[in-house]
This record gives structure tokens, sequence and C-alpha cells, in this order.
């Protein structure tokens, strides 16, 4: 990697941007990033990381060998408009934009571009995201080593098909929130049969990180792994036969086609408004 220039600073590039430094993936100095006119966002960015940021096209682009589209999807077209002249065919072009094709990207690029459309989550704040992504027929062998160092940054990544990262939003992309619905849950429990909530929270947390690494390591399945915690007549059975009569798994599985279906459609809504959008 010679140079990443990242177009968009909120959160998603500014995880990127810690992953990368962190890591020591890249230089510095040859980390470079820009916004539509939140200056004082670049400023903070450039103390923080050391990193570069200018709003001169020329110098942004010059040399830039990968290119990250990180802003907001709504803006995708205006920013693609302003930014396709220095878009060349020797780059890589990886999208975080959650909703835009690969191929809407090309249209609105008006030329043929090596692009890799990922699906990250808010994890890769802390490194540990579970990333899906996806890539054109353009991007070569020495592309796709490169984008999966960058993702290794920020965590796991995973190559799929793009029609399949509608699936992966409704479970990995969205998942941290069900997570966090279940800690809520177990924290509001936890005060109801008298435990302090600083405590409990401790416990939850050191569960959910103890279980996962379970079945990470684990040459059982998930559901071998519950059975063995699940003594006949003890406190667990008790536990999921609550959770069972609750429907709590059902609830998980419709929870999980759901927000796969609205990704799905949030994302052909979104290419038909930016398609209708396109500048001249």
């Amino acid at each position: 990697m010679n140079k990443i220039a990242i177009v968009g600073a909120g959160s998603m590039a500014e995880a990127f941007i810690s992953g990368i430094v962190e890591n020591d993936l890249i230089d510095k100095k040859n980390i470079w990033v820009t916004n539509n006119s939140n200056a004082e966002k670049l400023s903070s960015l450039r103390e923080r990381y050391g990193i570069k940021s200018t709003y001169d096209l020329n110098e942004f682009f010059d040399g830039a060998d990968i290119v990250v589209l990180a802003m907001k999807p709504k803006d995708a077209a205006s920013a693609i408009h302003q930014v396709r002249g220095h878009l060349t065919e020797q780059m890589l072009l990886i999208s975080v934009l959650a909703g835009v094709s690969m191929n809407a990207i090309e249209t609105l690029a008006k030329k043929p571009l090596s692009i890799v459309r990922a699906m990250p989550n808010t994890s890769a704040t802390v490194g540990k995201s579970a990333t899906a992504v996806a890539v054109n027929t353009r991007v070569s062998e020495d592309q796709i080593k490169k984008t999966k160092k960058l993702f290794g940054t920020v965590g796991l990544t995973t190559f799929v098909e793009e029609e399949q990262l509608d699936a992966v939003t409704g479970l990995s992309g969205s998942g941290p929130a069900y997570i966090y619905y279940l800690i809520e849950a177990m924290e509001n429990s936890a005060v109801e049969v008298g435990l302090e909530k600083q405590m409990a929270q401790e416990l939850i947390v050191q569960t959910l990180i103890g279980a996962a690494e379970m079945v990470k390591k684990s040459t059982k399945t998930s559901e071998q792994l519950r059975r063995d915690v699940t003594s006949p007549g003890g406190t667990t059975e008790a536990g999921i036969k609550i959770l069972e009569e609750k429907g709590v798994q059902e609830a998980f599985i419709a929870c999980i086609k759901a927000a796969t279906a609205q990704s799905k459609k949030m994302g052909e809504a979104l290419c038909s408004q930016l398609a209708a959008e396109q500048p001249s």
C-alpha cells in the first residue's frame, strides 16, 4: 500500500484510521482524509492520529492506490460526482456505504473500477468488527490481499457474494444492537433479583466473552454447548424453559429476517434515488 485516501470523516472512517495506525499497516503520512466541509473534524483526526488531510483533491488523490468511500450513503451521488475525475482503473475503491451497490458506484463514477464493497459493524471502533466483503471481477489477487490486511486491522473479515450483504447486515451489521438489547435485559433482571447493577454488568460482560470464546474454540456446536450446561432439573433448565415458552429463539430468527428484508428494501430505494439524482 502506497497511500490510502479516505473520503468521509465519520465514525467508520475514524475506526479505519485508528486500526491502520495502531497496527502500523502504513506510514501515518500516507493516510489522507477529507470530507465535505467539517474542517474541525479533519483537524481533530490530524492531531489524534498524525495523519494528513486536505480539501485539494489533486493533492488528496495524488499517488493513492486505495480510496475508501466512507461518507453517508445519501451523499454518495454528489460525493462520487466530485471525485470521479480523480478515480482511475488502477485504484482499489473500497466502499462501506450501506445499501449502495457496486453497479451503482460504477454508474455514478461513469467508468469501470476495481470495487470492494464491505459491511463492517460498529465494533470496528474497538478492533472487533465482523466484516463481510464482496468484490467485483476487476479486483486483482494483490488487491484482495490488501483488502484482507486493511479490514484485519478492525476485526474479522469474511468474503461473500454481493447479494449476501443484506443478510450479513441483518445478522452481524445490526448484530451488536441485538447483543446490547440482551445485555440490557440481563442487567434489568439482575437488579430485580437483588444484584448491584455495576457488579452485574461486569459478570454479564465476562459471561458473554467466555461464551463467545467457547463457541469459537470448541469443536462442539452451540446447541451441544448449551445442552452441556443444562442439567436436568437444574437452574439453567428452569431458565431455558421460560425462554422457550416466550419464543425467544423464534423472535431472534424473525428479528434477523426483518432486518435483512429492510436492508434489501433500503438498498433498492437508495440505489433508485441515487440513479434519479445522478449529476450529468
